[in-house]
């Protein structure tokens, strides 16, 4: 039963703060399943700082999701427009173009301070949904070689740093928090490692829950909280192998579509509604609570009017999963919800009544007349799409794809569509593809390297366009330095795959890192026709291009690297690199000045990237720096233990500082590690040093 609500700005004229002094806070918890939160569900634990807001505001009990993947539920959330209008179908390949107005831009607009705080790199400002921040700190690891998992940060790391921020503050702000943890793989910190050991992903999320309070205990001890609208949600679900899917991003039914939505704040009393809402209705809420204009844009509906009693218009809420037609070669899925009906369009469709069957168990597609469902779908795209202002894959153009098909190339990023879609095609008959990736997934999360490998080549053996199963197999012979495997898997993926853009740019990077140069640099430039949004494909531009001896092209490809992605710390230790070579011939204090300045900040950007330190090793020891030198070597070998030639390095350093009995430490080590593996000159000087290091001083 809904409880009656009342919001300021739209129901008690004069008791009202003024429109300045709100402040709004808005949380997506990334993968989340409402029925593990306590304000939904006692079944599997509590979440007493969540329960303890849903308490004070409004509870959606039937919130959706418009996909089942981060980045478009995120451009979802932030524009109040849906895929079919900006255009953001998937994570990676896609970016929000500049000319979509983003709710921070619209609060920016009206004298806010704008903070975005991101745990994942799915949400990475190269995507373009930091348009209107201030501040958009995705302070998570390196970038680079993240395949089987992505880059993350936890999410006490996240909410430290909004609260740093929000102590900066002195007018009023919009803070937006995504927090990563609940994401696949489930590796809560203690105690919920422990008190969870059999239920890892509510482990995770009952960790969230906690470090949400010491967020939430800031603003009311601040006193701010009473002046600051709360809106938490999710981006999506996990299946947790409901429908035989084990985590997100492969169907659409509840599991990964039903989201929590709550909504608190100054003058809402608390209440609960059953009545079907979703993503693109938070936007217009915030502004019809700030009693503010609503931009033409917005597609969603404004929840004041439900949370005060009143009724929403009947619609119909559109939503699609296509990381499999991208990824996979399955054909696209889409449908629509509404009056508790949900109808699935597909080549095998699927048709269910959500009141009685909210879980999706019964099919009732023999059961109803699905033309009125497929004319009210098509009608909804055409409504939804006819708002496009701008395509947000990038677009081929005409000098792009005459060189690509000069190259041999498809000028494309998503698979041609089909004329008509078989059962063949459709997700359900490809499941147990899906899922024996996901266990070779796992298997090689545990370390089971074999069984992964021997997985992913049974993925392709049966079905040649599944270029994930290429990707991740690609890694898994990376992670154990079998280059030439690697190498020629992706071969094999790109003769398979064409036109799939993630191979073209994996298969580029790693012949640049194989060292053939004009091949990689070749396919490199194939995949910037495609996607110019990608600093990765400038920075290995840059990369081979100084291993050409061009540091000029190189030069040129690692600041537009920077420029997209300021934050891309392997650019900027390659940068560094480029400037020690340069001083090294010139001999110029201001090139070994650029160096050091390139590898400190690509420590900045990433404190656990070991080749930055290692850089930085070598401008302090020609600058004569030896202590410093051995410092961040030591570092580099903590976080690289079978780097051989730092281990020599800091011996050597320790030698001509006079350090014997240190430097004969790191030369024994050096010769019980390699001394088997290595010439026996380059032994024998090895042998020359400890027996330096152990001479007497006179």
């Amino acid at each position: 039963m809904l409880a009656g609500l009342v919001l300021y700005g739209t129901s008690i004229p004069g008791s009202a703060p003024k429109e300045e002094d709100f402040n709004i806070l808005l949380i997506s918890i990334d993968t989340i399943r409402p029925d593990r939160l306590g304000c939904y569900s006692t079944q599997h634990l509590k979440t007493p700082q969540i329960d303890a807001l849903a308490a004070k505001g409004v509870v959606f009990e039937r919130a959706f999701a418009h996909n089942s993947v981060t980045l478009p539920s995120h451009a979802n959330i932030l524009l109040g427009i849906t895929p079919p209008s900006h255009g953001v179908h998937d994570n990676s390949k896609f970016r929000v173009k500049d000319e979509f107005l983003t709710l921070a831009e619209y609060l920016k607009d009206k004298g806010y301070s704008t903070g975005a705080f991101i745990g994942a790199f799915p949400l990475d400002s190269r995507y373009g949904l930091n348009q209107g921040f201030d501040v958009y700190d995705e302070s998570y690891p390196s970038k680079f070689g993240a395949m089987l998992s992505f880059p993350e940060r936890n999410a006490g790391q996240v909410i430290q740093a909004a609260r740093d921020w929000l102590d900066k503050q002195n007018s009023k702000w919009f803070l937006f928090v995504h927090l990563w943890d609940p994401h696949a793989p489930y590796v809560p910190p203690q105690p919920f490692s422990d008190t969870f050991k059999e239920d890892l992903y509510s482990g995770e999320v009952a960790y969230v829950d906690s470090e949400l309070g010491n967020l939430f205990g800031d603003l009311e001890n601040k006193g701010l909280l009473k002046n600051t609208l709360v809106v938490l949600t999710g981006d999506h679900g996990e299946s947790l192998g409901e429908h035989g899917e084990l985590t997100h991003g492969y169907f659409a039914y509840s599991s990964t579509l039903w989201v929590p939505l709550i909504i608190a704040g100054p003058g809402i009393s608390p209440g609960r509604t059953g009545e079907n809402v979703c993503h693109i209705d938070i936007f217009p809420t915030v502004c019809d609570v700030l009693a503010a204009e609503k931009p033409p844009s917005l597609q969603g509906l404004s929840l004041v009017p439900l949370v005060k009693g009143k009724k929403l218009e009947k619609r119909a809420i559109y939503f699609e999963s296509l990381d499999p037609f991208y990824n996979m070669g399955c054909a696209p899925l889409r449908g629509i919800i509404e009056d508790k009906k949900k109808f699935f369009d597909s080549p095998l469709p699927e048709f269910y009544d959500l009141e009685k069957d909210f879980n999706e168990e019964w099919n009732l597609v023999q059961k109803v007349s699905l033309e009125r469902y497929q004319k009210r779908l098509k009608g909804l795209l055409e409504e939804l799409s006819s708002a496009r202002q701008g395509e947000s894959a990038q677009k081929v153009d005409r000098e792009a794809q005459e060189k690509l098909r000069s190259l041999g190339y498809v000028a494309s990023l998503a698979p041609e569509l089909k004329e008509k879609y078989g059962p063949e095609d459709d997700l359900k008959t490809f499941l147990p593809l899906h899922e024996k990736l996901n266990r070779a997934i796992m298997a090689n999360d545990q370390g089971q390297r074999d069984e992964s490998i021997q997985l992913l080549k049974e993925v392709i053996g049966k079905k040649k366009d599944f270029a994930a199963a290429y990707l991740i197999l690609r890694h898994v012979y990376k992670a154990l330095g079998q280059l030439d495997q690697a190498l020629a898997v992706l071969e094999e993926g790109f003769k398979n795959n064409p036109e799939n853009y993630d191979i073209i740019s994996a298969y580029g990077m790693l012949l640049i890192e194989k060292e053939d140069l004009d091949k990689g640099i070749e396919m490199l430039q194939a995949g910037l026709a495609l996607i110019d949004f990608d600093p990765d494909i400038f920075n290995y531009l840059g990369l081979g291009y100084w291993k050409k001896g061009d540091n000029e092209k190189a030069l040129e490809y690692y600041h537009k690297a920077l420029e997209l992605d300021d934050n891309l710390a392997l650019a900027h230790s390659n940068l560094g690199a480029l400037h020690y070579s340069v001083f090294l011939r010139t001999k110029k204090r201001a090139d070994l000045a650029q160096s050091m300045d390139s590898f400190k900040k690509a420590i900045e950007c990433d404190p656990k990237l070991a080749i930055a330190y290692k850089g930085l090793g070598f401008c302090y020891r020609v600058a004569g720096r030896a202590d410093a030198a051995i410092s961040v070597w030591e570092k580099s070998l903590e976080l690289n233990p079978g780097d051989t030639y730092i281990i020599l390095r800091i011996g050597l350093a320790h030698l001509d500082m006079g350090n014997k009995i240190q430097a004969l430490e790191y030369f024994e080590k050096y010769l019980a590690l390699y001394g088997n593996s290595i010439s026996p000159e380059e032994r024998q000087q090895v042998e020359d040093y400890i027996r330096k290091c152990k001479q007497i001083q006179p």
